[in-house]
C-alpha cells in the first residue's frame, strides 16, 4: 500500500457534529477482500437520522463513524484469493456483509441475518473515505456506459428490486405506490420495468410527483394534511377505472399510508411494506383478513445488485432525473445539510 499516501473521511462524532477529517490508510486487502476508491456516494435517510439525532431505530451512535453506503467505487488492490477483479475495475459496493453461517443465510435470505454488518450501521464504519476495503463478494462490476453517479444508486435501487421480486408483478398488474421521495420513485420505475400495466403515486409534494410523472408513472395524484381517508380511497380507486390495484407498495413511511395500502388493496391482492414507519399504529387488520390480502415486508435486498445494475445498463430504468445536487467531498457537511433540509431528491458526493 505505498502508493496510498493519506486518507480522508466523513467522521460523525455526535449529533450534529461531523466532518472530512484525516482518517487511516486502509491496510493491504485480506486473501478476500478488495482495496476500493470511493468515486461517487449517495445520501440516505437513515444517514440523515444518524446526523441530526444520533440514531437510527435501535442502532445508536455511541463511538464516532464514518457515514455512507450508497458507493460507487474503483477497484486498486485485490487480495490473493481474488480473481474476478482487477485494478481499475469499476464497482456497485454492497454494504451488507452477512455471516454466512446462520440459518437464514444458508437458506439465501442472507438479510435477515442477525449478525449482519452493514456500512454506516454502529458500530460499522461506512464508505465516505477515499479508500475502504470490502469483501470482494458483495462487489459488482458495472458496465463503461454507466456513470458513477448511476452506479452509487445501484443500492437504493436493490431496495425497490427485492420489494417488487416480492409481489407477483405481471403484465397486467396494476400497482399503487405510496410516495414519491428516493426509494418510491425507484418502486415505481421497477415495477414499471417488471412490466405492470399501470401504476398510480401518491405524494404530498408537488415537485416529487413531477418527478414521478417524468419517470413513468401512469398517474399521480396530489394529497394533502387535510385530504380524509376516504377522500384518498376514493380517489385512488377512480384512478384505477373504479377498480383496487392488484398490488400496493408502501414508500413513504407514514403511517396514514400504511392503513391506505391496506384499504385499497383489491381482495386477493398484495401490500408491500417498504417504507420505514412507526413501530405501532392502527390498521384494519381485520379488514385485511376478510379480503384475504397478502401483506409482505421486505428488509434491505438480497442478490439484487446484478438486476438492479442490469435495469440501469438497459436503460429500463433511467435515475438521472433522481439527482438533484451534486457535492465535492469538501463541502460533506454542505450535501448532508441540504438533504436534511428536504431540498431535492437524490444528492450524491463526488469523492
Amino acid at each position: 500500500m505505498d502508493s496510498i499516501k493519506s486518507n480522508e473521511a466523513f467522521l460523525l462524532n455526535g449529533k450534529n457534529d461531523a466532518k472530512v477529517v484525516p482518517y487511516p490508510v486502509p491496510p493491504n486487502p485480506a486473501s478476500n477482500e478488495v482495496l476500493c476508491k470511493a468515486l461517487a456516494v449517495g445520501i440516505c435517510g437513515s444517514d440523515i437520522h444518524y446526523l441530526k439525532e444520533g440514531r437510527c431505530g435501535n442502532f445508536i451512535v455511541k463511538e464516532p463513524m464514518v457515514l455512507g453506503h450508497e458507493t460507487a467505487a474503483e477497484i486498486v488492490a485485490v487480495g490473493s484469493n481474488v480473481k474476478n477483479f482487477r485494478p481499475g475495475d469499476r464497482i456497485a459496493v454492497e454494504p451488507t456483509v452477512p455471516c454466512e453461517k446462520c440459518e437464514w443465510c444458508l437458506k439465501d435470505k442472507y438479510n435477515l441475518c442477525p449478525d449482519v454488518k452493514c456500512h454506516a450501521t454502529p458500530p460499522i464504519h461506512g464508505t465516505l473515505q477515499r479508500y475502504f476495503i470490502h469483501p470482494a463478494k458483495y462487489c459488482f462490476k458495472v458496465p463503461d456506459s454507466l456513470t458513477a453517479e448511476q452506479a452509487a444508486i445501484v443500492e437504493p435501487l436493490a431496495v425497490a428490486v427485492h420489494g417488487c421480486r416480492r409481489v407477483p408483478i405481471k403484465k397486467d398488474s396494476t400497482v399503487l405506490v405510496t410516495g414519491a421521495g428516493p426509494i418510491g420513485l425507484l418502486v415505481m420505475a421497477t415495477a414499471k420495468a417488471f412490466g405492470a400495466k399501470r401504476v398510480v403515486v401518491t405524494e404530498i409534494n408537488e415537485y416529487r410527483l413531477g418527478l414521478a410523472k417524468q419517470m413513468g408513472a401512469d398517474e399521480i395524484l396530489l394529497f394533502d394534511r387535510s385530504t380524509t381517508e376516504q377522500q384518498m380511497i376514493d380517489k385512488i380507486k377512480e384512478s384505477f377505472d373504479g377498480n383496487f390495484p392488484d398490488i400496493t407498495m408502501e414508500c413513504s413511511g407514514f403511517g396514514g399510508n400504511f392503513r391506505i395500502v391496506m384499504l385499497t388493496t383489491k381482495p386477493g391482492g398484495h401490500c408491500m411494506m417498504i417504507g420505514i414507519g412507526p413501530a405501532d399504529y392502527n390498521l384494519p387488520i381485520a379488514m385485511a383478513a376478510a379480503r384475504e390480502i397478502t401483506i409482505l415486508g421486505a428488509f434491505r435486498y438480497r442478490n439484487c445488485f446484478p438486476e438492479a445494475i442490469d435495469l440501469l445498463a438497459t436503460g429500463r430504468v433511467n435515475v438521472d432525473r433522481l439527482i438533484s445536487h451534486r457535492f465535492d467531498f469538501k463541502d460533506s457537511l454542505e450535501a448532508y445539510e441540504t438533504a436534511a433540509s428536504g431540498k431535492g431528491i437524490k444528492i450524491i458526493i463526488k469523492v
